[in-house]
């Protein structure tokens, strides 16, 4: 069958076009979610998408399907996209707060703080908890995905939760 994921990606390592269009029609919507919950602004998770598709397209050849299907391979790059984007926004952020007063805008963020509690993660952690805790992937389809040992799931997400109950419970001890 043509249009699940493998007959598409067949077509696709082909240098089909229009099977690369049908997987983003498919996953466009979901990969945008997930970006959205990883970025402050919505034209960052349109651009954290786009990207991920640019890059599914020039990496084609050596891109990691999980079970025939590149949807873990375009949220792990979807990620690393936000946090790229998180990163240069930073730093215009703080471009413009060495900035004189009348040029610099207000920027106010209501991230959760679950949210940047993640983000605050080391990036191989943060994979692992994006993939298996948010997206809701097996530990096996984690390693398969990231081209690491099952083990090696299992010990970053475990350091991945204990580093952000740690990081939640001292929030709510200041808040209290």
């Amino acid at each position: 069958m043509e249009d699940d994921d493998a007959g598409l990606w067949a077509r696709v390592l082909g240098g089909d076009e229009l099977a690369l269009a049908a997987l983003f029609d498919r996953y466009d919507g979901r990969l945008f979610r997930h970006a959205s919950r990883l970025l402050t602004h919505r034209e960052d998770a349109k651009d954290a998408v786009t990207v991920a598709f640019f890059e599914l397209w020039r990496k084609r050849a050596s891109v990691r399907l999980v079970e025939g299907s590149p949807l873990p391979w375009l949220l792990n790059t979807v990620a690393h996209c936000a946090r790229n984007l998180e990163r240069s926004g930073r730093r215009y952020r703080a471009l413009l707060d060495r900035a004189p007063v009348s040029v610099a805008a207000s920027h106010d963020h209501d991230d959760s703080d679950v949210m940047a509690a993640l983000r605050r993660l080391p990036e191989r952690e943060q994979a692992v908890m994006v993939l298996a805790v948010l997206e809701g992937y097996s530990e096996r389809e984690v390693a398969q995905a990231l081209g690491i040992p099952a083990g090696t799931v299992k010990s970053r997400l475990a350091r991945a939760k204990a580093r952000l109950r740690g990081e939640l419970s001292s929030l709510e001890g200041v808040r209290a």
